[in-house]
């Protein structure tokens, strides 16, 4: 298996919203319950900073960043999202698509980025503290799933490149 790390672009959205599907399908990953359209859901997220990583031609994983706010003040501050197909999971495509994610907001003037986990997604908390996360709070009982209130992880992290000053 070689990954290969690209911008993703319309094209891409029929495996990456399988991709999505199969996340939301885990209870773990999102309190989304169906997969939006994909002009809605890129109008949601940073111009330039939706990635996908193939293997071959097959989209193995996508990641994200998704702004904070609209407020000005927060224009350096934007929230990360990385998923990983069922079949690559535990590969590093995450890790690799996470790398990317980071490098690709510093180059757009990103100083933090948020990640907002489920507590159960050990995986992807683990993952993210590999990548310099750091643990901020738990939201308790943000958002009820199907029935159950659940409560999610904030972590963030602070780049040493952007906004140092």
């Amino acid at each position: 298996m070689r990954i290969v790390v690209r911008r993703m672009g319309p094209e891409d959205w029929g495996q990456v919203s399988a991709i999505y599907a199969e996340g939301i399908a885990t209870g773990n990953a999102t309190f989304e319950t169906e997969v939006p359209g994909y002009d809605r859901w890129a109008s949601a997220r940073v111009p330039g900073c939706s990635i996908v990583a193939c293997d071959g031609a097959t989209i193995a994983g996508w990641g994200a960043l998704s702004p904070y706010s609209g407020r000005r003040v927060y224009s350096g501050v934007a929230e990360a999202s990385v998923y990983v197909g069922e079949g690559y999971r535990g590969a590093g495509v995450g890790t690799a698509l996470l790398h990317a994610l980071i490098e690709r907001s510093e180059e757009a003037g990103f100083w933090t980025l948020q990640a907002r986990v489920f507590p159960e997604n050990e995986a992807s908390i683990a993952m993210c503290k590999r990548q310099g996360f750091r643990e901020v709070g738990v939201l308790r009982r943000l958002g009820r799933m199907n029935g159950a209130w659940r409560d999610v992880l904030l972590l963030e992290r602070r780049s040493d490149r952007v906004g140092v000053d």
